[in-house]
C-alpha cells in the first residue's frame, strides 16, 4: 500500500504575515522567488503522491489561478473552497469527499501550507498499526515556541513521558480518525490530545531544515538564505 492523496491546508487568513497576506494568500508568498506552496508539491510528486487537496478560503481564486489542476507538476489537484475558514479539523472534515473518495482511500497526508521544510514525505509510514488513527512528525522546538506541543517517546505520543518536541504540521491520517466530527469550524489540537490520552498517535522525529513560516521577519530570513 502506498500514500497517493495529501492535503496542504492554505485557508488560513495569515494575520501575523500583514500587511503581506492583505492582498495575496499566504501559501503564495515567495521564498527564493518560487511560491510557498510550490516547494510542498513538488516534495509530494517526488515522493510518489498523485492527488492533492488544497482548501482555502482568503483570497482562495488566486491559489486556483496560480497552481491550475497541477498538471505542470505532474499531480492531480483538487480545490476544497470555504466560505469562511474552517480551521484544521474542520477543513478536513469539509475535504473528505475528496480526500477519501472510494473505500481503497483510507488514509491521507496533511501538510500544513505555512512551513518551509525539506522534509521527505517517502518517509512516512504508509500503513498505520491497527488502533492507530494519526502518525504525527515532530520536530526540535524552535525559539518562537521553546515548550513544545507533545511529548515524544520512541515512535509515539505520550501524556506526560519523553521529550516535549513541536508537531510539524506534517501528518499522516485515517479517515476514520475525523469520523465523529461534524462539518462546520472545528480545531485539532484537542483532537490531537485527546487521541495522544489514549495512546493513539504514532510519530517520528525529524531533524532537518523546518520553518513555521508565520511572520514576516521568519520569511524575509528565509530569503536571505543562499539557494
Amino acid at each position: 500500500m502506498t500514500l497517493s492523496t495529501a492535503m496542504i491546508l492554505a485557508a488560513g487568513r495569515g494575520e501575523r504575515m500583514r500587511p503581506l497576506t492583505d492582498s495575496v494568500p499566504k501559501p503564495l508568498l515567495k521564498i527564493q522567488g518560487k511560491p510557498l506552496i510550490e516547494y510542498h508539491l513538488e516534495a509530494l510528486k517526488r515522493a510518489g503522491y498523485q492527488r492533492v487537496v488544497i482548501n482555502h478560503a482568503w483570497l482562495g481564486q488566486q491559489i486556483e489561478s496560480v497552481l491550475g489542476t497541477g498538471e505542470r507538476f505532474g499531480l492531480n489537484i483538487l480545490y476544497s473552497a470555504e466560505t469562511q475558514a474552517l480551521e484544521t479539523a474542520g477543513g478536513i472534515v469539509n475535504a473528505m469527499p475528496l480526500l477519501c473518495p472510494s473505500e481503497k482511500h483510507e488514509m491521507f497526508t496533511l501538510v500544513n501550507g505555512d512551513i518551509f521544510t525539506g522534509f521527505d514525505f517517502a518517509t512516512l509510514p504508509t500503513y498505520l498499526p491497527e488502533g492507530l488513527g494519526a502518525h504525527l512528525v515532530m520536530v526540535d522546538n524552535p525559539s518562537h515556541n521553546q515548550q513544545g506541543d507533545f511529548y515524544f517517546a520512541e515512535h509515539g505520543l505520550h501524556p506526560k513521558q519523553g521529550c516535549k518536541l513541536t508537531f510539524s504540521g506534517i501528518a499522516v491520517y485515517r479517515k476514520s480518525f475525523f469520523a465523529q466530527i461534524s462539518l462546520g469550524v472545528k480545531p485539532l489540537a484537542p483532537m490531537l490530545r485527546t487521541a495522544i490520552n489514549q495512546g493513539l498517535i504514532g510519530a517520528q522525529h525529524y531533524t532537518g531544515q523546518w520553518t513555521d513560516v508565520g511572520t514576516p521577519q521568519r520569511l524575509n530570513e528565509l530569503n536571505k538564505i543562499e539557494s
